[in-house]
């Protein structure tokens, strides 16, 4: 027999409880379980007016912000719509069913005020890495870093060729461009010294004109991830340019970071070959730090019928290269480009030398050595180890911490303009990540039956 509807909608009160309309195995009932915000309105207290209306609880941001990462809502508008319509997103952020749910403007004004003055969006991650490292997540000894490209809310089609500029009021008036053009002055600009970019983006200049995207040339940002490779907990992360030297920089200052906020320094540290420059290998081992970076020396390659570099062996004590001739190549000290010393032999030795045709078609032969030439040999010795192949196994799980941010939590394309746009859309991402693993350590599933 067909049944008919039972229920009806004209009822005027209700019996409700809104803890028990949420399931027990619920994954924000897992999060909240880990997550602890109690201390978060002290830290902002000094960033409020103590006159005025009562303004938007900023723990109920935080927690809105944090549900939009979880469940890959990107637009606020389309968040605070969802939160006011599902029960769990309203538990989890403390609303009751009459309490209204703050206008998406609200983000946009905290964001650009008090969240980026007090800097409260690292506070929370560090908060949640403490939060790892006290459930014995976090192991200290080996770390991993990389970096993974992500498209920038700037158009491909639109840009400007070259590096110089002339900004209208029009354009100054926008926060990415106002937020480049200061970066400028700094000491720490957004444009390599180097070499200029070959384009820019009018609405977001601090990205990066890349090939490395998902798209054949784009703008975008670095996602650059510290890890423990313990249990793949993200210790630091810092936004920069799509630029390897600036890649290469962020480990430095993530490194830093690391042991000054949570006392924590490597024993190793593992990293592609994009990492194994003479200088970020020579800062590792000044600083004790054992480098398992691939390190590629393409001066130690034999052209065709050349001597290689390795052909000639080093005198420290006198620092001087012997060739196989036996003749003394020196060097006056200079250092070119920053990273490279250049040792020559003696016009007079090469002309009478019998192994000339086999080292040099040139007068004399000339042998380059990088000013940190002991360190890339020293992390070259370590390549055949034990230990170096068990870092460059664990590493890879830093490329499934990339692949969780863009397949599961939408993380391929930025929605928020500048380099602070960039840094706070990647804080948030990192800390959904790191209460995931740590929800899934603590909330463990209760045993089943024992089979007999």
């Amino acid at each position: 027999m067909m049944g008919e509807r039972a229920g009806s909608q004209d009822r005027l009160f209700y019996e409700f409880c809104l803890e028990d309309r949420i399931p027990a195995d619920h994954f924000l009932r897992k999060i909240d379980a880990v997550l602890d915000l109690s201390w978060l309105r002290a830290e902002l207290a000094p960033y409020y007016s103590h006159t005025g209306c009562p303004s938007v609880d900023p723990e109920l941001l935080i927690r809105m912000l944090l549900v939009g990462y979880c469940c890959s809502i990107r637009s606020e508008r389309r968040l605070c719509q969802e939160v006011a319509l599902n029960l769990a997103y309203r538990w989890f952020c403390r609303l009751g069913l009459e309490d209204r749910v703050p206008d998406h403007s609200t983000f946009s004004v905290n964001r650009h005020g008090r969240f980026r003055n007090s800097d409260i969006l690292r506070t929370v991650f560090e908060e949640v890495v403490f939060g790892c490292m006290k459930a014995g997540l976090v192991g200290g000894e080996g770390f991993a870093v990389d970096a993974s490209v992500i498209e920038a809310d700037a158009s491909r089609f639109a840009r400007i060729k070259g590096a110089e500029v002339d900004w209208s009021e029009e354009q100054l008036a926008q926060r990415a461009v106002r937020e480049f053009v200061e970066a400028l002055e700094s000491d720490n600009p957004p444009l390599n010294p180097d070499q200029k970019p070959k384009a820019m983006s009018p609405t977001d200049p601090c990205a990066a004109w890349t090939v490395r995207g998902r798209h054949k040339v784009m703008f975008g940002y670095s996602l650059n991830y510290l890890m423990d490779m313990e249990n793949a907990v993200v210790l630091d992360v810092e936004a920069t340019p799509t630029r390897i030297s600036m890649e290469v920089d962020a480990t430095e200052t993530m490194i830093e970071r690391t042991e000054r906020r949570f006392g924590l320094k490597p024993d190793r540290i593992a990293g592609d070959v994009a990492y194994g420059t003479g200088e970020m290998l020579g800062w590792l081992v000044d600083h004790e730090i054992t480098p398992h970076i691939p390190v590629w020396d393409q001066t130690a390659v034999a052209a065709d019928g050349i001597y290689s570099r390795a052909e000639f062996s080093y005198d420290g004590e006198r620092d001087l290269y012997i060739c196989p001739g036996g003749k003394e190549l020196k060097t006056s000290g200079t250092v070119h480009d920053g990273t490279t010393l250049k040792y020559i032999a003696k016009r007079s030795d090469c002309g009478a030398c019998p192994l000339k045709p086999h080292c040099t078609t040139s007068r004399e032969r000339r042998v380059q050595r990088d000013v940190n030439q002991e360190a890339r040999d020293y992390v070259h010795s370590l390549m055949g180890t034990d230990e170096y192949w068990d870092s460059a196994i664990n590493r890879k799980q830093i490329e499934r911490l990339f692949g969780e941010a863009k397949r599961h939590l939408s993380m391929t394309r930025l929605r928020l303009r500048g380099l602070t746009g960039a840094r706070d859309e990647f804080l948030l991402t990192a800390t959904v990540q790191n209460l995931k693993r740590l929800a899934k350590h603590v909330i463990r599933p209760p045993p089943g039956p024992i089979m007999a």
